[in-house]
């Protein structure tokens, strides 16, 4: 068994895309034809992106959407850099929300908390130990 990848449900995967692409510099590896998926190059890991209507259809009593929930879901995706500050001010002026400012937690890694205009907590991260 493997970690292949983590889809997000999104209400605009084309959005989500060049959000992520702009505040993050990932590069898009594709967008279906449809635009109900999509997905980032993040190293071994997928990072991928599919509309809402895709989770529909995939969970018959429905999902959440972290778009419209008030409070970031219990999930985040997790971006380490070596300068969580610089990344930080990048996503905010890509058009992401601050939830928590770089701080230095206890162990040494700086750390900083952003929600997406499509609800996604990330977390931006400092190797740990580094």
């Amino acid at each position: 068994m493997k970690f292949g990848y983590t889809i997000i449900y999104v209400p605009d995967v084309d959005a989500s895309l060049s959000f992520f692409t702009q505040a993050f510099g990932f590069k898009r590896r594709f967008l279906a034809e449809t635009g109900d998926y999509g997905e980032l190059e993040t190293g071994q890991t997928t990072l991928a992106f599919a509309a809402h209507a895709l989770g529909e259809m995939n969970f018959s009593t429905g999902h959440v959407e972290a778009h419209t929930s008030e409070k970031p879901l219990g999930v985040e995706v997790a971006f380490v850099t070596d300068n969580v500050l610089k990344a930080h001010q990048k996503a905010l002026k890509a058009g992401a929300i601050e939830l928590e400012a770089p701080i230095i937690k206890q162990w040494g890694q700086a750390v900083s908390y952003v929600r997406c205009p499509d609800g996604t907590l990330v977390e931006l991260c400092s190797p740990v130990g580094g």
